[in-house]
């Protein structure tokens, strides 16, 4: 089967070498990390994940990560062309806290599965729902037991690329920070708002983000968009003949050509084009 037919249908899976997992582990992990972190992980139970952020001060985002809970410790899945690793974020934070924050990239792997609610079982491999890429499911297997998830995988489901990943991405309408969205961007202005949780204590940047939420608006948004022929990204997103942002990525799937575009907080209602004429429609993700 197509890769990129394969995740749509929920059939596919696709391993991430080189994504950063990171293992927060130590007395003191769970009440240090939620009091670092967006999302709100008091009800995170093992097999469980979270999509969350690490933000400066301002607002900003340094870090977007999926917080996968075990029984002992919580592994971070950082998508790694991310400017800067989680665990060196993190790590002025330990002070005197009983936590130790470990890189396990290399020899902890993830495998994801888009589509599907609940992870296939694999000998060796520790089940994460959803995926840290998006809807889905992950598989968490030490290095040693690669070949042997893969081959339990293989059973059900079709090998894909991480290109057929980012095809499926984009299609999906899931936004990816370093691609749709930079350190200079707030959660609201690279779709992100999702991981924020707006109801518990203190975190890293939770005044800023909730005056945005509250007392005004972002600077710019994020929008998933169809056009009506191609584009690529750094493309000119054009409102009332002015410059109002640009296309962040695009992919074809199933004939459609799909994207996610960034334009001024006062351009948000369009109507797009690109300076070569192609319309871009905003859509709701699939």
């Amino acid at each position: 089967m197509d890769g990129l037919k394969a995740l749509t249908a929920g059939r596919g899976f696709v391993e991430l070498p080189a994504w950063r997992t990171v293992e927060v582990a130590g007395a003191d992990a769970f009440g240090w990390l939620n009091d670092l972190v967006s999302a709100d992980l008091a009800d995170l139970a093992p097999g469980q994940a979270r999509r969350s952020l690490l933000l400066s001060p301002t607002g900003r985002i340094r870090a977007a990560f999926t917080v996968a809970a075990r029984e002992r410790s919580f592994l971070l899945l950082q998508d790694p062309i991310q400017p800067a690793g989680v665990e060196r974020l993190l790590a002025p934070y330990v002070l005197s806290s009983d936590v130790t924050v470990e890189d396990r990239t290399g020899r902890l792997l993830v495998f994801a599965l888009p589509g599907i609610d609940v992870a296939p079982e694999a000998p060796g491999a520790d089940p994460s729902t959803p995926s840290c890429v998006g809807p889905g499911a992950d598989l968490i297997a030490s290095a040693a037991e690669r070949e042997r998830v893969r081959e339990a995988l293989s059973q059900g489901f079709a090998r894909t690329t991480e290109d057929d990943l980012e095809a499926w991405r984009v299609a999906a309408g899931v936004p990816r920070f370093g691609v749709d969205a930079t350190e200079d961007d707030l959660p609201q202005e690279a779709g992100l708002a999702g991981a924020v949780s707006f109801g518990k204590g203190c975190y890293l940047g939770q005044e800023a983000v909730a005056k945005v939420r509250n007392l005004g608006h972002p600077r710019r948004v994020l929008f998933h968009a169809e056009a009506n022929a191609p584009v690529a990204s750094g493309d000119a997103v054009v409102v009332d003949g002015r410059d109002a942002g640009r296309v962040t990525s695009a992919a074809t799937a199933n004939g459609r050509t799909l994207a996610f575009a960034q334009v001024r907080w006062d351009a948000r209602e369009g109507p797009f084009t690109t300076p070569a004429g192609v319309n871009l429609r905003t859509v709701d993700p699939r």
